[in-house]
């Protein structure tokens, strides 16, 4: 028996789904960044008071990267 194949078009709005559903779909997706930001903020702060005395922060740039879009270079 053949395959087959049909579209479908779907009237669908975005407040139609709960937010939980949202966020499972982007999960799913890989496209969830960690949610940690309080991490982030954490590190923009020791990147702040490294910098003022003049030190290196380099190290900090890859935790902060993973922190705010969950990947790194």
């Amino acid at each position: 028996m053949p395959t087959v194949y049909t579209e479908v078009e779907v009237d669908v709005d975005l407040v139609d789904f709960d937010t939980n559903d949202l966020l499972d779909e982007l999960e799913n997706r890989g496209a969830l960044p960690v949610e940690e930001h309080g991490d982030a903020r954490n590190i923009v702060e020791q990147i702040y008071y490294l910098r003022r005395q003049g030190q290196a922060y380099d190290h900090l740039m890859d935790p902060l990267m993973y922190a705010v879009m969950g990947r790194v270079l």
